[in-house]
Parts: C-alpha cells; sequence; structure tokens
C-alpha cells in the first residue's frame, strides 16, 4: 500500500514562491517516477512536472523555467518548488505515482495566487 501526503500550499502574491513537498509510504519510493498534478476549478487534472528514479525531470510548458521538481529517496519525499507564481497557477496540486498497474494520489494541497 502506497500513502502519499502533500503539503506546503497556501496564499502567495503574484511573483511569490512556494516549496511543496509529498512524503510516501512503503519501499517502493526510489524506483518509481514521481509527479505532480494539478487541478483549477473548472478544468481537467494536468501533468506539471515528473521526475524518475533516475533523476530525469520532466515538466508541462506553462511552468518551464519556474517550477523545479526534485526528490530525497533518503526520506521518501519529493518536491516542487514554485516560483515567479502567477494567478493561473491557482489549483489543487496532487502527488501521485504509478505501481503494478495502480495509481495512487495524495489528497491535494491547495495554491492560491492573488493578483
Amino acid at each position: 500500500q502506497v500513502q502519499l501526503v502533500e503539503s506546503g500550499g497556501g496564499l502567495v502574491q503574484t511573483g511569490g514562491s512556494l516549496r511543496l513537498s509529498c512524503a510516501a509510504s512503503g519501499r517502493i519510493f526510489s524506483i518509481v517516477t514521481m509527479n505532480w498534478y494539478r487541478q483549477a476549478p473548472g478544468k481537467q487534472r494536468e501533468l506539471v512536472a515528473a521526475i524518475t528514479s533516475g533523476g530525469s525531470t520532466n515538466y508541462a510548458d506553462s511552468v518551464k523555467g519556474r517550477f523545479t521538481i526534485s526528490r530525497d529517496n533518503t526520506k521518501n519525499t519529493v518536491y516542487l518548488q514554485m516560483n515567479s507564481l502567477k494567478p493561473e497557477d491557482t489549483a489543487v496540486y496532487y502527488c501521485h505515482n504509478r505501481w503494478n498497474n495502480l495509481s495512487y494520489w495524495g489528497q491535494g494541497t491547495q495554491v492560491t495566487v492573488s493578483s
């Protein structure tokens, strides 16, 4: 069983920064790709960033150059550093991974960027 718990969301002004964390339970953390998704009101959930077990990263075009995903396998934690935040980044952010054809999601953390 995999459990994912996000933290670090909040209210920030345009141009500000936040760092999200996702703590994972289970023994598989170091061998799976970890993802951050977000879902804004009335919109579909979208992939924001991903990091493989080897540390390769991928970003949505809308966040490239502003967001950085990283992981600490000794702490079973993945991070999302978000800089130069914009109002359009407002959403619930979810941590996700996939193992044995099952998807695991955290409960989400709200990020609100005021203009």
